[in-house]
């Protein structure tokens, strides 16, 4: 069964690794292809840097075409597209890949694309579908504070998300995840979920159950301006924000005009009297917790904070140079 690969971001890179590795054992799949968004400006000076799977897969490339050099064949191709084009589509049916397998590729994949692979299309999504269909369920459900949350691989379909389950695993969250470490705890369970679910494929023992559309629910994309701290808001709730935006768009208020990102904090449970005072006033600070916030409903303990031409630092490094703290009002 050959396989193309597509994905963009860091949570995919377990899996087309995972891939790689049954490719190279020679077993029930190979590696016919990578499809990759293309090559982005970062840094200060604007230079394109690949996507973290076209890293990756570039890597793999190099190191496979070192090891069949003297087979005199290429390693496999790596496609770069923001969605399957022409160039794409002729070069996925020149593959010969079986099967689509997608991972936060990052676009919608039309009907005459899919049409390429006999066996079809399966993705990668990391929420319990059919919870949380669209591009952040990860940061869904931290933001909504779920008990559990999971993995599942489903059959690509024209609706987004809505494709028959073909396998699903629960994970169990303790209420600190940040949008980072539970993706990468995803993107692990991801990758042995995927290599199950095409052993089954090939086997032909999988099974694909429907989805409750129903009971369907979806998350848009992110924007910047997403992380702006309202202070009226619980502290349960920023805090859930402030894990869920980590690490991007990141958490932000501002204080006399200079945005401050707020990157780890609490509620506070502990003993704190204080006079009533509005949605972000600086309270003072807790030996063990950090800086105490007002919030709608309860404290805010902050515990690592950064202005955003500075570098980032604790509670009292940061106060130790922040002067008049105490008392003022975060925007």
């Amino acid at each position: 069964m050959k396989i193309l690969f597509a994905g963009t971001p860091a949570i995919a890179v377990p899996s087309l690794e995972a891939l790689v590795g049954l490719h190279e054992k020679g077993g029930f799949c190979e590696l016919a292809g990578v499809l990759t968004n293309p090559d982005a400006a970062k840094g200060r000076h604007g230079l394109p840097v690949p996507s973290d799977v076209g890293a990756a897969a570039a890597q793999v490339a190099a190191q496979v075409a070192a090891q069949v050099a003297a087979e005199r064949r290429l390693p496999f191709p790596i496609l770069k597209a923001e969605s399957p084009d022409e160039n794409c589509l002729r070069a996925a049916a020149a593959s010969g890949a079986d099967l689509l397998v997608s991972f936060a590729y990052g676009a919608i994949f039309p009907p005459e694309f899919l049409a390429v692979f006999p066996m079809g299309g399966i993705n990668v999504h990391p929420s319990l579908l059919p919870k949380y269909r669209g591009a952040a369920p990860i940061q869904a459900a931290i933001l909504n504070r779920d008990g559990e949350t999971g993995i599942s691989i489903q059959r690509l379909a024209p609706e987004l998300d809505s494709g028959d389950i073909l396998a699903q695993k629960t994970l169990t969250l303790t209420g600190r995840e940040t949008s980072a470490t539970l993706s990468a705890t995803l993107a692990k369970d991801g990758a042995a979920l995927l290599v199950r679910t095409l052993r089954a494929l090939a086997e032909g023992t999988a099974s694909e159950t429907p989805q409750a559309h129903a009971e369907a629910s979806y998350c848009d994309k992110l924007e910047r301006a997403d992380g702006r701290i309202d202070w009226r808001q619980s502290a349960l709730d920023i805090d859930a924000r402030i894990r869920a935006f980590t690490p991007w768009p990141l958490s932000y208020t501002s204080r006399a005009g200079a945005e401050l990102y707020i990157l780890e904090a609490a509620p506070y449970r502990g003993p704190f009297t204080a006079a009533a005072a509005v949605p972000g006033t600086v309270l003072g600070f807790d030996k063990n917790s950090g800086i105490l916030v007002q919030t709608g409903d309860g404290i805010l303990a902050v515990s690592r904070l950064q202005y955003r031409t500075r570098k980032a630092l604790d509670w009292r490094s940061f106060l130790n140079g922040a002067r008049n703290f105490t008392d003022s009002v975060l925007e």
